[in-house]
């Protein structure tokens, strides 16, 4: 099942953490998918929280990453950080 689909049809919380980074990507490339270059990432970082913060010409060296997809991983980590603070913040 692909990780959209997943997502759909048994939520965010049952998708695993290449699932929910392959959605971000979006698509991958010829031979090989976004679940492909998501568990590249995770192979190579180890979790999430080690692939976060990453400079972006490291993360997009990466097989089917290249700068778009590393700005959209980059976003989404941002986007964490200050909902992070907001709760913080409100709390």
């Amino acid at each position: 099942m692909k990780p959209g689909r997943t997502l759909l049809e048994m939520g965010a919380e049952r998708c695993s953490d290449a699932e929910l980074v392959a959605i971000l990507l979006g698509s991958g490339g010829r031979g090989f998918s976004a679940l492909d270059s998501a568990g590249a990432l995770l192979d190579k970082y180890g979790t999430l929280a080690g692939l976060m913060n990453r400079p972006l010409d490291e993360v997009a060296q990466i097989r089917g990453i290249k700068a778009v997809r590393a700005i959209r991983l980059a976003a989404a980590y941002e986007i964490c950080q200050r909902l992070l603070k907001e709760i913080a913040r409100d709390a």
